[in-house]
C-alpha cells in the first residue's frame, strides 16, 4: 500500500489550505482512513477520519467546525480540507490507512509521507 500526501505550505492564521492522500497498491477492507499531525517532540494525534464506504465523518474536537474531510472513492483519494487556520495546527500532516480504533484513540495500519503545514500568525 503507498499512500502519497500532499497540499501542506505555508498560509496566513485564518486562511486556508487542502491536503490530498492518493492511495494505491490495494483496496482498503476496513474503508477507513484519515489524517494525523505530529508537532516535532510530541506524539502523532488523530485529527479527522472518513468512512470509504458511507461516508462518514469524525474529527478530533480540536479541529471540529474548521476542518473538513472527504473522500473520492473513484480517484482512491481523501481530502482534508483547512480553514481558520491557527498557528498551533502548525505541524506535519500525515494520512493514515485502515485506521482502527484501539480504546479511545484511533491508529492506522499504514502510514503515508508527511506534508508539512506552517501557519503564521
Amino acid at each position: 500500500v503507498q499512500l502519497q500526501a500532499s497540499g501542506g505550505g505555508l498560509v496566513q492564521a485564518g486562511g486556508s489550505l487542502r491536503l490530498s492522500c492518493a492511495a494505491s497498491g490495494r483496496t482498503f477492507t476496513t474503508y477507513r482512513m484519515g489524517w494525523f499531525r505530529q508537532v516535532s517532540g510530541n506524539e502523532r494525534e488523530f485529527v479527522a477520519g472518513i468512512g470509504w464506504r458511507t461516508g462518514d465523518t469524525f474529527y478530533a474536537d480540536s479541529v471540529k467546525g474548521r476542518f473538513t474531510i472527504s473522500r473520492d472513492n473513484a480517484k482512491n483519494t481523501v481530502y482534508l480540507q483547512m480553514d481558520s487556520l491557527k498557528p498551533e495546527d502548525t505541524a506535519v500532516y500525515y494520512c493514515g490507512g485502515e485506521l482502527k480504533k484501539y480504546g479511545s484513540r484511533w491508529y492506522p495500519d499504514y502510514w503515508g509521507q508527511g506534508t508539512l503545514v506552517t501557519v503564521s500568525s
